[in-house]
């Protein structure tokens, strides 16, 4: 792969950068190292001259289809969370990672979009657009009729670039998929019949229980009962079957053939709609990255306002917002905490209530013309979230807000037209913080300030002071890394404090014991800084939004809070350099007072 445009399934790649062989699980995630590979990774691409596009998935949909999907996939990743506190082996993507992987490709200046939806009909028109390959690790792009193929991230070796001989220079060794060579393979199959093989074998919308009944009964060529000899034998014997035909509209009516007569049109019904998913999106995504505007059918006809259209598609609100704005419905992802209490996500409770008065505000007109309805009954919104050791749905009431954000002047499509120190007055009030407590902050470390703030009021069991501690030194850590990164800015003495950090980084860790507790606090700071800027995105951005890749490193709070307990004096580990002794104290007083 070389010289190309290359369109990029940016949550295939997120995942596949942050399952690194080294990568910890366990204590919620090194942002540091993986925004390191995310830039590794770009940089490979821009050596080889391909113009990378990436495009990540919105929020649900207004159908909600992959709803079951979903519930399941969150049932995996509390399987694994559950392994991870009992030390066994697995993988689980931290609870920012999709954040700081957009903060990477804006800081890369790598062109991103985030669709409204599921982003796979998006890449695919948008690579038939260009005639580039598209690069994921999702097998629906098998079943698209891709004109520049597919290519799996699973044998995209970019770790391995090959310098090329002549002119050409480097590439990418990759494989690539063309779904002409594979129709090929099956005889006289018509590409046009694939999406109804994808869509008889289920796929993430469709689980078609009904359909046993024609694998029961149908005689599958090759001689392959169904049921016996695996799942492979009958994806053959079905490709075998459905090449006699010559377009969908003929194999289906031979599907129902097989069906009792009432079941037909439901099922009929279903194998096309759901055979409309690998039809390309009219959605014009290359008009996206040229202009920068963001039109799509779907979201008009859910009534989104186009400022949080616009901010959705350029990665500056997340897909929780849309989903709580258009099905009043959320996901809430599990970490490796302790499964005896409460979820982490319990604590940042009261901020997701005012997101979602935000979001679902009654106007009090409205209210006021139809009688029958309950005055000020507030929105309720359902979330799906870990109680003990399964997942379950609870429903929260969205909060009530302050008069300024019920007037009617300002419904949620004049939100940005309200003042700054308006907006900024919500989120402080929410954290529990007041502004002039953190002008003494730089700016861009407020937000996580104020969160550190509300995270010691709000959680559930009491944050402990080492735990404080270790989160400030770490805090601190990634400034000094920041200032020794920019000769502007680095003295002498803060090179010198940051080789000394270096060296004790570098130093066997006195003691590896993972503490649940310890976890379990830390996964609440997350959650709360999650929402705390999920709440400041939502309010345009009244503070700096905290760059994740030099603020939480897990495996480094983790020893700091260990070594804490056991030698104190680790308190002084920036003390070569004063002014990051100066900022760790500041950081401590604001915070204790």
């Amino acid at each position: 792969v070389r010289d190309t445009k290359l369109v990029i399934d940016g949550s295939s790649l997120y995942h596949r950068l942050c399952f690194a062989p080294a990568a910890d699980f366990r204590r919620g995630g090194d942002y540091g190292a993986f925004a390191a590979a995310v830039r590794d990774f770009f940089g490979i691409l821009r050596s080889c001259r391909v113009a990378p596009f990436v495009v990540l998935d919105g929020g649900r949909g207004a159908e909600d289809r992959k709803l079951p999907t979903l519930r399941g996939r969150a049932a995996e990743q509390l399987r694994a969370a559950q392994g991870l506190s009992r030390g066994a082996g697995g993988c689980l993507a931290p609870l920012l990672t999709r954040e700081a992987f957009v903060q990477a490709l804006g800081r890369l200046g790598v062109p991103f979009v985030q669709c409204f939806a599921e982003a796979d009909r998006e890449i695919a028109a948008l690579a038939n657009s260009w005639g580039c390959p598209v690069l994921s690790l999702d097998s629906d792009f098998c079943v698209f009729d891709l004109a520049g193929g597919y290519c799996p991230l699973s044998h995209f070796q970019w770790e391995s670039v090959r310098a090329g001989g002549g002119p050409q220079g480097c590439y990418v060794p990759a494989r690539c998929f063309s779904v002409d060579r594979f129709c090929r393979h099956f005889g006289r199959l018509n590409k046009s019949l694939l999406p109804l093989f994808a869509v008889m074998n289920g796929n993430d919308y469709m689980d078609l229980a009904a359909l046993e009944a024609f694998f029961s009964k149908v005689r599958l060529p090759r001689g392959c009962a169904a049921g016996k000899g695996g799942k492979h034998l009958r994806l053959q014997g079905l490709l075998n079957w459905l090449s006699q035909f010559a377009e969908p509209t003929e194999a289906i009516e031979n599907v129902l053939k097989y069906l009792k007569k009432h079941q037909r049109e439901e099922i009929r019904e279903l194998l096309c709609t759901s055979m409309e998913d690998y039809a390309p999106s009219d959605v014009n995504l290359e008009d996206f990255f040229q202009n920068g505007r963001y039109e799509c059918e779907a979201a008009r006809k859910a009534d989104v306002p186009q400022w949080v259209l616009d901010a959705l598609a350029k990665g500056k609100l997340a897909p929780f917002i849309i989903n709580a704005l258009i099905l009043r419905s959320t996901f809430l992802r599990v970490q490796v905490e302790n499964m005896q209490r409460p979820s982490a996500h319990s604590a940042a409770l009261p901020i997701r209530q005012v997101i979602y008065g935000l979001l679902l505000r009654v106007s009090q007109n409205t209210e006021a013309a139809s009688p029958s309805k309950q005055t000020h009954e507030l929105p309720v919104v359902c979330e799906f979230d870990r109680c003990q050791k399964t997942i379950k749905k609870t429903f929260v009431q969205a909060a009530n807000l302050p008069t300024d954000f019920c007037d009617d002047r300002f419904p949620l499509d004049k939100l940005m037209e309200m003042s700054t120190s308006c907006r900024q007055m919500l989120l402080l009030e929410t954290l529990g913080v007041k502004i002039n407590f953190l002008e003494s902050i730089p700016s861009h470390l407020q937000l996580p300030v104020a969160v550190t703030c509300y995270w010691i009021r709000c959680s559930e069991p009491k944050v402990k002071l080492h735990q404080l501690k270790a989160l400030l030194l770490m805090i601190v850590s990634g400034e000094l890394h920041r200032i020794n990164d920019d000769p502007v800015l680095r003295a002498e003495d803060d090179s010198i404090a940051y080789n000394e950090f270096l060296k004790w980084k570098e130093k066997k860790s006195q003691n590896s014991d993972f503490d649940l507790d310890a976890a379990h606090s830390f996964c609440q700071w997350q959650c709360c800084l999650q929402m705390g800027m999920y709440l400041n995105q939502l309010l345009c951005t009244p503070l700096s939004e905290p760059d994740l890749s030099r603020l939480y490193t897990g495996t480094l709070v983790h020893r700091l809070y260990q070594e804490l307990k056991s030698t104190p004096s680790v308190e002084n580990l920036f003390i070569l350099s004063p002014k990051m002794t100066q900022l760790y104290l500041l950081l401590l007083n604001t915070v204790e007072s």
